[in-house]
């Protein structure tokens, strides 16, 4: 610590600062907020004078590019101590937050990861432009030997604590067919390597990066898998596919780009990121007992699930390999929330229906106020499933009016739902016997649910004792 202090007088002449130690993160890393009179800087204590070198270095050329990165200020002799610029405490992981907990971006957030995106391009580019590569560490460049380092870390930290029986023979052969997939482009960009929004310092507004010592050349691909796929990130596919867009954009500021081939080759880096990233969870969560990477496990489960539904076929060992791990009981809980939409129709005199899933209910339309079938004897051995209730009701329009009403309320709802994981939502119609009107709308309801949004959707006539289940498309 006296270190700091020295390296804290030594820059701005001041010998007596107040010293914060700050969350630390995966890393060896230790972080210090120093601060005398409106003097604020950040001291670090790295243990790898090769890996601060590497930082102290890639920082010094990155600003010289006019990179938002923060500037190293002083150095001790054996660099095992420094201190850098203070960017604050905002980090884009936690402005981000509402989004990341909802599904649901504001505008606000969607600026500042579009933004975000955008300047990564301009740094994997313009950082790479007369960088001495050397300094970078533990590898100048993304080559065989790394890609074998994170697949191995997936095998040996992550996969083998399953206890699951697996080739290692047929498996490695799959790990070669994805390492040559890697390596087929030539590339001489600055490939950042751990490129994800707690990585990312907001500073009026503005994007500035941090922890970029592991990174060296190689392809674009994988920090725009790291960034959009990191497990917590929750990203939607639609402001996913935004980003995807947007980077390319800036991307082309440099070099063409073929939108075609930068998908193909990017869904290939997200699957290997996210087995190094389950690689990462296992070593630092089953074997340096840190929690917060064990919860992180069901997220990244979550995307490789996704990731496993469409293609990938070249693997043939270990796709089925990787679908049959995420499906093992110890990760059943890590299964996605998927939404159910429970219909009902009922008599009002025999009760609301009861909500068996504790969640105390939902929508309940009273369709009493519609001309009634009932009143007429000819219906009363009909129900609102039957064409001559049919065709009464929409011949008299009342309940076409009550229904376009309802829907894009209930729509709102559902597609809210989904977004926020919930997985239940309840949706009752009621009228005097729960036999023509409310069965009618409850059956238009779950049909018009299950089309649009293609969820499983359970629907109960309660008084005539009938249930359907439309199932999840």
């Amino acid at each position: 610590m006296q270190q700091l202090k020295d390296l804290f007088k030594e820059y701005t002449g001041k010998s007596n600062p107040k010293v914060e130690a700050l969350p630390s993160s995966g890393s060896n890393r230790r972080y210090y907020r120093l601060v005398e009179g409106d003097t604020s800087i950040i001291g670090v204590h790295g243990e790898s004078q090769e890996e601060n070198y590497a930082f102290i270095e890639l920082a010094a050329h990155f600003h010289e590019q006019q990179l938002n990165v923060p500037k190293v200020l002083a150095v001790s002799n054996d660099k095992i101590f420094y201190i850098q610029e203070d960017l604050g405490d905002t980090v884009l992981f936690d402005t981000i937050k509402a989004g990341r907990n909802t599904g649901v971006f504001s505008s606000d957030e969607k600026e500042l990861l579009h933004k975000t995106i955008s300047m990564l391009a301009d740094f994997q580019v313009k950082g790479a432009k007369g960088l001495d590569f050397s300094v970078c560490y533990p590898q100048p460049k993304f080559n065989r030997r790394s890609i074998y380092w994170d697949l191995n870390y997936f095998k040996y930290n992550f996969l083998k604590t399953t206890e699951m029986d697996f080739q290692e023979d047929l498996l490695e052969n799959d790990f070669d067919k994805l390492a040559n997939t890697l390596l087929e482009d030539d590339n001489s960009t600055f490939m950042y390597r751990d490129f994800q929004s707690r990585n990312v310092m907001i500073v009026n507004g503005e994007p500035y990066f941090i922890d970029f010592q592991g990174g060296r050349k190689g392809p674009v691909y994988y920090d725009v898998a790291s960034f959009l796929w990191q497990a917590k990130a929750n990203f939607p596919n639609e402001l996913r596919d935004e980003l995807i867009q947007t980077y390319i954009q800036s991307l082309k500021k440099y070099f063409d780009v073929n939108e075609a081939h930068f998908l193909i080759k990017l869904r290939q880096f997200v699957l290997f990121r996210t087995l190094q990233v389950l690689g990462a969870y296992g070593f630092r969560g089953y074997f340096e007992k840190k929690p917060h990477f064990i919860q992180s496990i069901p997220f990244a489960l979550n995307n490789l699930r996704d990731l496993l539904k469409d293609g990938f076929n070249e693997y043939t060992y270990m796709k089925p390999m990787l679908k049959a791990m995420t499906e093992l009981k110890q990760f059943a809980d890590t299964q996605k929330r998927e939404l159910e939409v429970r219909v009902f129709s009922f008599a009002y005199k025999k009760g609301i229906p009861n909500d068996v899933s504790g969640n105390g209910g939902g929508y309940v339309f009273d369709c009493r106020a519609i001309n009634n079938p009932g009143k007429f004897e000819r219906f009363n051995h009909f129900t609102g499933r039957d064409e001559e209730v049919i065709k009464f009701l929409e011949d008299d329009g009342e309940m076409e009016v009550f229904l376009n009403n309802i829907y894009p309320l209930v729509d709102s709802h559902v597609k809210r739902y989904m977004e926020r994981n919930f997985t239940n939502l309840m949706v009752s119609f009621g009228c005097t016997g729960g036999q023509h009107r409310s069965v009618y709308a409850a059956q238009k309801m779950a049909e018009h649910i299950s089309r649009k949004f293609g969820v499983k959707v359970s629907l109960v006539h309660r008084e005539q004792n009938w249930e359907q289940v439309f199932k999840r498309r």
